[in-house]
Formats: C-alpha cells, structure tokens, sequence
C-alpha cells in the first residue's frame, strides 16, 4: 500500500447499513494494511480549528521564560509545557526538534481518577487558550469514540467495547511547535521514527510535507491530508490488544529542505489512550492457529509507565 486511504466519518454515522459497513470495512483494511488513514465528516468546525491555532501560535511565540513557568517537574511532561528537545525517540539519544503542550482528561464524576491524573495547568496571560484547547480535546474524544466502535465491529466485538475504557481515559491533546531550525541538526529531526503509544492517534496539521509513514516493504510514504482530514493512526496499545491485526506503523516527521529552515511548522496530535487499569491481555477474537498470542498480559497504565521512561519523560 503506497498512499493513505481517505475515508468519511458521515458513513459510519449514517442509518444507511451499507454505508456503516463501507466505512468499517474501509478503516479495518486500512489498519491492518498499512495503519493510518485520512479522516473526513469529523466533529471539529472551521472555526474551532482557526482558534485553536491562533492560540498555539500565541503560546509558542510567548518569551521562554513565559513558558518555562508551565513547565511542571515530576510529571513526566503528563500536563502543561515540555520545552525544546526534552522527549527523544525510543533508542535514540538525540531530543527531536521540537516543543510542545499538553492538555489533558477533563474528569467527569471520578474522583479516583481525579487524583490519579496530574491537573491541567492554566496558562495566565492567554484568557482564550486552555477553554479553545478544551473544546478541542472534547470534539477530538468524541470523533475517536467512533473510530473505535467501528474498529470494534471490525474485530467481531461489540460496537460499545472501547467506551467505558475510553471514558475518562488518560487521553493527552498535544499542541507542538517545531521551530524553525537555525543551524545544520546534528543526527537530530524534528519527530525520530517512532510508534505512538496509545490506542489511536488523530492528527491535526498534517497538510504539507513532513510527516511520513513506512509502509511494510520499508518505504517512506508522504503521509499529506486535505485541510478538512484528520490523519488518524492505530498506536502500540491497540495494536498489541489485537495481536498485531491492527498495525501501529512506524511514522516520522522530516526536517524541511534547508529553503524552508525559516519557517515554524505546527501540529496538534490527540492521543487517545485508555483509563490506565484498561488490561490490554491479546483479545481472543484475534488468536487462532495462524496468529499465535504475541504479547504478555500488562495493563494500559504499566504499558504507558515502560514506554515514558523509555523516551526520557519519566525516571
């Protein structure tokens, strides 16, 4: 497969039963082929995708001493500000060329997971930022839910499976900011090749070159969305529960050619991951004489905890 297929969220959320299933037999090909696709008939407006950058762009453009305050030591970078080079790949010494934010679960009637999950920080001289952030976060919650019920029917579950894992999950929306780049990187790029961590990754921002995607021969596709698409791709929890049959695929995001050194580009990745007791145990449905169980029992949270640590956000 050498380009990310597009599909439409208005399908899979029309009373037309053949559409419904156009749609999830779409995205199951999709992600067990290649594991991205680009996303149409989403919940996020113009509008809101406007002001969403508008605020971004203020933010990054703040003084550094400004966004150092919302720096927040002992969290593993879970909320608030990471600055310029502070995450790393998985294996790799070099930080990515990159800063970025991090808002997260808006806790409805759970005070458990209220005290499990750090709070969100509040950014003091931009009165618009964290309420445009959160209405985001919430449409990109909502879009995600479907995806994951088709992908449910997809694997022969229940379409409501995923939602009471979903539901006050530990979910993370990530404003990033890769500056613009000032002297030749050394063995440095603006995201290393890496898989996601979580169960589903919506993308915002991935008009234009840059992000890439490697297929199963090994080749780099150009990973590019129309403007009205989200880019969405299957993260190492989801492909572990499905004992691989949904792929989290190796992506990257290259630096420009050196024309283009000058300029800043932006991306908003929402990273959908679970409530951390979620047991990702390889589910039955995707085990059978040709698909032996590939991976241990863990739970979403000791999966996330290796993974921090793995890339340099937690001791």
């Amino acid at each position: 497969m050498n380009k990310i297929p597009s599909i439409d969220l208005s399908d899979f959320l029309s009373d037309n039963t053949e559409r419904k299933q156009k749609f999830i037999n779409e995205i199951g090909n999709a992600y067990e082929n290649i594991g991205f696709v680009a996303l149409k008939g989403h919940f996020l407006d113009d509008k809101l995708v406007e002001d969403l950058y508008t605020e971004v762009r203020n933010f990054f453009n703040l003084p550094l001493e400004t966004k150092q305050k919302y720096e927040i030591p002992g969290i593993g970078g879970q909320r608030g500000y990471v600055s310029f080079g502070k995450e790393s790949a998985k294996g790799k010494k070099e930080g990515d060329l990159k800063e970025f934010w991090h808002f997260g679960q808006y806790v409805e009637n759970d005070s458990a997971l209220e005290a499990e999950y750090p709070e969100n920080v509040y950014v003091e001289e931009l009165p618009k930022f964290n309420d445009v952030g959160k209405q985001t976060y919430k449409m990109l919650e909502k879009t995600a839910k479907y995806v994951l019920r088709a992908l449910a029917l997809h694997i022969g579950l229940k379409e409501d499976y995923f939602d009471s894992y979903i539901k006050n999950g530990n979910s993370i929306l990530r404003p990033i900011h890769y500056p613009p780049i000032t002297e030749e990187p050394k063995n440095a790029v603006r995201a290393a090749a890496h898989g996601d961590i979580n169960l589903i990754t919506l993308l915002m921002g991935a008009q234009g070159k840059g992000l890439q995607v490697q297929n199963h021969n090994g080749d780099w596709i150009d990973a590019i969305a129309e403007p009205d698409e989200l880019m969405i791709n299957v993260g190492d929890m989801l492909s572990r529960h499905s004992n691989n049959k949904l792929k989290s695929t190796i992506h990257r995001v290259t630096n420009p050619p050196k024309e283009l050194w000058s300029t800043s580009r932006y991306s908003i990745p929402f990273f959908m991951h679970p409530i951390s007791s979620m047991r990702l145990n390889v589910l039955k449905e995707c085990i059978d004489e040709d698909n032996p169980k590939l991976y241990e029992d863990i739970t979403a949270g000791e999966f996330l905890d290796e993974r921090l640590k793995e890339l340099g956000l937690k001791k």
